[in-house]
């Protein structure tokens, strides 16, 4: 898998990338969040991310995307990569019952993004608030955070402070964390 070398600026090709990957620069660049970057061939599964990381010293992040039966709630799950998800246990947790993978449809409309690119930075295009985020202790006191950009072709490493502090309260979303 190409990996690309890591480099810490927005793409010389920005303009030709996908929209919301677009916005993630605009907005780390306006709210002063440093980055590393890498490019990469379309990583597919949590194996090939696993690759990433550590091209990048740190794990990518298992993002899932989750409905309620009625499909009326939305939730967005980031746990750690080697971690089992377990739906049950999950919708226990939370008190939501019946909760299920939400579809690729919903993953558009909330996220903008397919599956195999949700992405925490989709938050940016859910600006009626119907994702509720949902984030592991584990991943939550980490020093780093990589995930990417609503494509799973480039990946950015930051400082998981700044998605907590920063770009979270941007989007408007307070992060809901977890012990799973």
């Amino acid at each position: 898998m190409y990996i690309s070398d890591i480099v810490t600026t927005v793409p010389d090709d920005v303009k030709e990338r996908v929209p919301l990957e677009q916005e993630v620069y605009k907005v780390f660049t306006k709210l002063g969040i440093p980055f590393w970057r890498v490019d990469n061939e379309p990583a597919s599964s949590m194996e090939e991310c696993s690759d990433i990381g550590k091209v990048l010293g740190a794990p990518v992040r298992k993002d899932v995307f989750l409905c309620n039966q009625k499909k009326t709630s939305f939730f967005l799950l980031v746990m750690p990569e080697e971690k089992a998800f377990d739906t049950a246990s999950f919708s226990k947790k939370l008190g939501v019952s019946h909760m299920s993978f939400a579809s690729p449809e919903h993953m558009w409309e909330h996220l903008g993004t397919k599956p195999g690119s949700a992405s925490v930075v989709g938050l940016l295009n859910d600006k009626d608030d119907y994702v509720q985020l949902i984030i592991d202790k584990e991943v939550a006191e980490q020093e780093w955070f990589v995930c990417n950009t609503g494509i799973n072709t480039t990946h950015l490493k930051f400082k998981t402070r700044d998605l907590l502090k920063k770009f979270l309260p941007y989007t408007h979303h307070r992060p809901r964390i977890v012990d799973l």
